[in-house]
């Protein structure tokens, strides 16, 4: 299997699974080892392809992010909406850099904690539709300061791979009164900078293996999850609207568990 390929079904399943609440590092961490991927090269490349997902928001949210940037100066709500990002994020920002190394070089190599993160995750979404509160708030731009810190502090649980960065903050919006729209768009928002960030910080890590061949690969996989990436913004809000999060959590629930038949049924 050539390395383009393998960046190619890569970069699908992060551009698939970046926005749902699935976990896309769970899902690209089980493909690799699914691939044999040994080379700690693929590692780096599961991090960094997720910034050009990270861009499909960017771009199909433009008009919104440019109104906002623009106005900053100006309108307090523009300043408001900005704010509650920086809030959400700053809690990742001061676990992610002090927890970095322990959590790329042992829990990203741990398949039975992805696994039992998928299907504790799956349960967890389905109690929620079940029993979630009443939705209070219905637009992703008026979050309290309060709010925002509480799915930033959410989305600190989804360094634990197989939670989920969009499980955790979409589950987080919905328990602090978002309704399911608001939660999935707050969550595009966030993980703006926090991919960003992530991809930054793997990049100044990893610099060394930047090879042009390497360079080539990442290309594949990050234009690929741009696509997919875009695909699935377009499509995911509609779908909750109809059909709410079970179908995901189902998804997460199988998923974990032939996961966990793999390793311990195949002698993995």
């Amino acid at each position: 299997m050539s390395d383009l390929f393998i960046a190619l079904l890569l970069g699908l399943v992060e551009g698939l699974t970046e926005f749902i609440p699935v976990s896309s590092t769970g899902h690209l961490v089980l493909a690799k080892e699914a691939m044999g991927l040994t080379d700690p090269r693929w590692n780096t490349f599961i991090v960094m392809i997720q910034l050009g997902a990270i861009l499909a928001v960017v771009a199909l949210y433009f008009g919104r992010l440019w109104s906002v940037v623009r106005t900053l100066p100006s309108e307090a709500e523009s300043r408001r909406f900005a704010l509650s990002v920086l809030i959400a994020f700053i809690p990742s920002v001061i676990l992610g850099l002090t927890f970095y190394g322990f959590i790329k070089e042992v829990l990203f190599e741990s398949v039975t904690v992805i696994c039992v993160s998928l299907i504790l995750g799956g349960f967890a979404l389905l109690a929620l539709e079940r029993f979630a509160p009443a939705p209070r708030h219905d637009n992703a731009m008026r979050l309290s300061w309060k709010t925002s810190l509480g799915v930033g502090l959410f989305q600190v649980v989804s360094m634990i791979p197989g939670v989920s960065r969009s499980g955790a903050t979409i589950m987080g919006g919905l328990l602090l009164g978002l309704d399911k729209r608001a939660a999935a768009e707050f969550s595009f928002f966030l993980a703006i900078p926090t991919m960003t960030a992530a991809f930054a910080l793997d990049a100044i890590e990893s610099r060394d293996s930047f090879n042009p061949e390497f360079l080539g690969v990442l290309a594949v996989g990050f234009v690929v999850a741009f696509v997919s990436g875009a695909y699935v913004i377009r499509t995911m809000l509609d779908f909750v609207a109809r059909h709410g999060f079970a179908p995901f959590a189902w998804w997460r629930i199988a998923v974990g568990v032939v996961g966990l038949g793999a390793v311990y049924l195949g002698g993995g």
